[in-house]
């Protein structure tokens, strides 16, 4: 969801979305609710962190649920690194509409710190070069 998110704030950012344990896609409830904001994730494809290493970065966010795992260090280049937890959706249990509402809600709380980052920091840096 981060990742759609930054994407759908400017086209001029280069977004990569990488994780330790990548499903085999991205979760059918994230697509569905992040096209209730009119961004498309469904064209996403979960990657292995591995593949990065040794490329260079000026931002690595991690975005793990800092209570449940021990985020990954990644160990490539980089000039910023940021930790933004959210929980984890997908643990949620209930109903469809209680697991949605949850969805929902972490998403919700995704764009808004994705949205204070880009506003304060990331497009300060991208439109002054």
């Amino acid at each position: 969801m981060a990742h759609g998110f930054l994407q759908s704030f400017d086209s001029d950012l280069e977004v990569y979305s990488a994780g330790t344990k990548p499903a085999d896609r991205v979760q059918p409830y994230s697509v569905q609710v992040m096209s209730e904001l009119d961004i498309n994730i469904s064209a996403h494809t979960p990657q292995h962190v591995n593949q990065y290493i040794g490329t260079n970065f000026d931002y690595v966010i991690s975005v793990c649920d800092g209570a449940k795992e021990v985020c990954p260090v990644f160990t490539g280049s980089v000039r910023n690194r940021l930790h933004m937890g959210f929980d984890d959706p997908y643990d949620a249990i209930g109903t469809e509409n209680e697991i949605l509402g949850e969805y929902r809600r972490v998403r919700d709380e995704i764009k808004q710190a994705f949205q204070d980052l880009y506003d304060k920091t990331l497009k300060n840096e991208i439109h002054s070069s």
